[in-house]
Formats: C-alpha cells, structure tokens, sequence
C-alpha cells in the first residue's frame, strides 16, 4: 500500500549498490574488488516456534503448528559488510501438500513499512491453497517490525504526522520543524536509518532466497511490494522464478506525485463509500451523498479541534479517524463495518469500533500475550525512510518557502480528508541527501521470465495506469491483468485474480496480456 507518513534519516543516506548492484550469489569477493558477502550467502536458518503476538495470532487462525519464525543475518552496509549487521525476522507457513513443495513462495504485503511477519501470522488462511506446492514465506523488511525497527520518537504521533499544524502559514516555521523532525529520527533510530530503500531491501531478498534453498526466487507481492518485485527483476534477473506484481507502484513518479495521486484515489473511494452508504437504510450520514461528504469533513474538522478522551488519557483525533478510513478503503468488503463503526462514533462518542478496525485491518489480534518492542510510530517512520532512500529529488529551502503554501492548497482541493495528513510526506525528505536514481533509470526491459502485473480499476492507493506505465517500463515480458473491480490489490478481493494468480504461480499458466476480470458479484453485495 501507499503510506500516509513517515521520516527519513537525516545521517549520510548512502543507499549502497544505487549504482550497480553487481551481487555475488554466495562466492567470495570477485577479482573486481566486490565486497566478500560468502558469510551472508552460506548461512541457514533455524526455524523455531514463533513468540508473542505472532504466536498468538498464527494460534488464531488455527494454524500455529504450521508455522515457524527465524531469522537472516544482512549487511548494514553491502558496500562494507564488516561494519554491522540487520537480523530480519522471517515466519514460515509449512506447504501442506503430501509431496515435495515445489520451494519457497516469498510474500510482501506493502508499505513501505508493512510487517510481513505478523501480516502472514494473521492471515494463513489466505495463502492455504497455494501452501499446497509452496512453503509460505514472508518477512519483516530492515527498519521494519522486528528486523530493527526505526523510530522518530513523539513527532512520528504528533503534530508532524497529522499535518503543518500551525506552522503552515509560516514557511521559515515549516522548515524548522522539518530540521527537527529528521533530527528526532536520527537519535532515535540505530545505524540502519541510512541503509534504508528498497536496493538493500532488494539485497536482502536475495540473500532470503538463498537461505531458503531456492535457485530462483518465487514471489508475490503487494503494492509497494510491487516496487520491491521490479528492483529485484532488475538487480537479478536470472534468478527470478515466478513473479506476480498485484496493485502496481509507480516506478517513476516522485514523492509529491505519488502521494498526491494517494490522496486523489482515497477521495475517489471515500466517496464511493458514502455513495453506498447513503444508498442504504440506517446510514448514519443520513440519504444525501453530497451532505455525507460534508458531515465527514465536519466530523475530522471537530475531532481535531476536540479528541475524544480515554479514561487513560489518550486521545482519538480526527486525523485517528482519517487513519482508519486510510485502511478500511482499501476493501469494499470492510465498508459495512466501517458504516457501524462510525455510527457508534456519532451516536455514542464512541471510537472503540474504529480502534479495533484499524487493529483488524492492520493484521492485528487481541491478546495479552508479550508484546514485541515495536515503536508505535515504526511504519510511519519506515514509510518515509524507504519513499526518501528511493527518490534522487531534493527541493531545497528556496523551493520549499516558496511552494509550500501552494502545495497545502492543491492537496487540500484534492481531498478535504486526506490532503492536509498526505502533504507530509512530500516536506519529510527536505535536508536529507538526494536517494538512489537506481529505480528511476535502471529498472527497465528487464531479462527475466515472465512477469505477472495486476492493476485494479478501482484502486484507491495505486492508480490503475501506475501498472500499465511500470509494464511498460518492464518490457515485453511484463503481462498485465486488468481487474475491473474496487479496493486495493485484487489477490484478495476478486475470484478471477485469485484464481488466474494461483494458476500462474502453481502452473505457470500465463494469462495473455490485456486479459481481463470483471467486477466480482459477492463484492457489491
């Protein structure tokens, strides 16, 4: 998915291999000098019972003891592999088929920032029928969950994460709370702050690959997960097996692009939404679309400006509620439990329906089982670390002084709801070294098997003409499923993707090009 906020590090961000990732498949150094990564590429994992939450979670689902977490060590530094090391957490779904399991089926649900670990752990049920062939495996990305998790401290909650505050009539105030910010995030992070981006991540991926047993790297991934998919096709293109992109990122667009784009597709399913919503009896909005949209703006507006308490203190704002909406627009499935949920808001006051569905969505369960020592604000934080790492554009303090206020106006137009929490992201690379151009003007016609693409029509978080501009970008052998259906990602959400999915990965059964899935009847029920 498309984020909504986060930091990126302030230290020297040298996202290593930009240039060329030249990556040895496990030998030592080669005669060109590169560095010697043998200890990372002959290691193995150990498999064990899962911990914590994530335990908690596979034993909900019922299939906890088909499931096993371990860990791959990483470089910091794939240019200095001696100076550190990243453990990234990984978690396992053994296949259940009577045979031998065709290998590894690698899973990356989005972000960036997204964990792998508990979304998987949450989620099994999911993924039964392709565990048939394939061992389930998914991971949490360096900086990410449990694989050293960055923070920005308070600010990743605070003002900063909810929009300009009241610094944004003010330019020179802006861009002092930006300094701040990339500042907060430097203390609080450790050393892998500026080994961020999804190059490394990439890296990594292969080293994941190679401790899995697998010559050839299978894959599915979701949303920027796509982004992932593409940076690997172009780094090792002879050891991709089978790839499906499904909800397709933009390989091109820069931070400001992207997430005014974000901002144009919530508003677009918000929309939608309240659409529905009107059209139905007990709609707390009442039967007028165009005063539902205004009654939701009302609602943040009056949030903002007066959170809701809990008896601990803690508050639940407007832009907690943007939050929400981020997340549950995704998936027309969630829609009528979204319409309760902000029915007990503005009946009762009472957000705990909201609570609990950010925490469901996210692939969270009840429990009061040990927690892992994860920042509140670690997505966020990862979010923009990676979107920074990944985009060479760097307006300077002239340009910012002087857009700022513009670009407050054009988000804003844009959508009422999101626009003032999306402007963020596009301020938060200020002050940090320019990131890699690698993706930009390296990852293109690239030599790999054939790749499977899925772009939904109405996706609110990856626009549709994102997977047919990274297709192109891709070559001839990128093959693009147009789904005509809602929401974000079509694996979960559409019979037809997941059935011509499934039959790509276990079959090889390439749909042609241009070949489509209609709206999925259950789906507008």
């Amino acid at each position: 998915m498309r984020g909504t906020c986060a930091v990126a590090g302030i230290a020297v961000l040298a996202v290593v291999g930009a240039g060329v990732p030249g990556v040895m498949s496990g030998a030592a150094a080669d005669r060109s000098g590169s560095p010697d990564l043998s200890r990372y590429y002959t290691q193995k994992i150990k498999w064990a019972a899962c911990e914590g939450e994530t335990e908690a979670m596979a034993e909900a689902t019922g299939h906890a003891k088909d499931v096993r977490c371990g860990k791959v060590r990483v470089p910091i530094d794939y240019a200095e592999p001696g100076g550190g090391d990243v453990e990234v957490a990984m978690i396992r779904m053994k296949s259940s088929g009577s045979g031998e399991p065709r290998g590894s089926l690698l899973l990356n649900f989005g972000g960036p920032g997204g964990p792998g670990v508990s979304a998987l752990a949450g989620s099994q049920k999911e993924f039964g029928f392709l565990s048939k062939d394939y061992d389930i495996v998914s991971f949490d990305p360096r900086g990410v969950g449990q694989s050293d998790p960055v923070s920005c401290g308070d600010l990743g909650t605070g003002p900063l994460d909810s929009g300009l505050g009241e610094q944004s009539d003010d330019p020179g105030a802006v861009l002092a709370e930006l300094r701040k910010a990339a500042k907060e995030c430097e203390d609080k992070s450790g050393p892998v702050l500026p080994h961020m981006g999804t190059v490394n991540v990439s890296r990594d991926l292969d080293v994941m690959r190679q401790a899995l047993g697998d010559k050839k790297l299978n894959y599915l991934g979701f949303s920027y997960g796509t982004r992932l998919g593409a940076v690997y096709a172009a780094q090792f293109p002879k050891k991709v097996g089978r790839m499906v992109l499904d909800g397709v990122d933009t390989l091109t667009d820069p931070v400001a692009e992207q997430s005014l784009a974000t901002v144009e597709g919530r508003q677009t399913a918000l929309d939608n939404f309240l659409d529905w919503c009107t059209g139905n009896a007990g709609c707390v909005f009442g039967a007028d679309a165009r005063a539902a949209r205004d009654g939701m703006v009302k609602l943040i507006q009056d949030m903002d400006a007066m959170p809701l308490r809990s008896m601990e203190g803690e508050e639940f704002t407007g832009q907690d509620v943007v939050g929400v909406l981020s997340q549950a627009l995704y998936s027309r499935q969630a829609w009528p439990a979204l319409s309760q949920a902000l029915g007990a808001l503005l009946a009762d006051g009472d957000p705990r329906a909201l609570i609990r569905m950010s925490g469901g969505l996210m692939g969270g369960v009840d429990t009061d089982g040990p927690r892992v020592d994860v920042p509140m604000d670690n997505m966020s934080a990862a979010l923009m670390a990676v979107n920074c790492a990944d985009d060479p554009d760097r307006p300077d303090a002239a340009r910012i002084e002087k857009e700022v206020g513009k670009l407050r106006t054009e988000f804003e137009e844009a959508s009422p709801v999101f626009g003032k929490s999306m402007l963020m992201p596009v301020l938060l690379c200020f002050g940090r070294p320019a990131g890699t151009d690698y993706i930009r003007e390296r990852v293109r016609d690239v030599k790999t098997p054939k790749l499977l693409l899925v772009g939904t029509r109405g996706d609110p978080a990856t626009p549709y003409r994102w997977t047919e501009e990274t297709a192109r970008r891709l070559g001839s052998q990128a093959v693009v499923l147009d789904n005509k259906g809602d929401g974000h990602t079509g694996y979960l959400g559409s019979v037809c993707v997941h059935d011509k999915v499934n039959g790509f990965l276990l079959y090889g059964e390439t749909p042609k090009s241009g070949s489509s899935c209609p709206v999925d009847p259950k789906a507008q029920e």
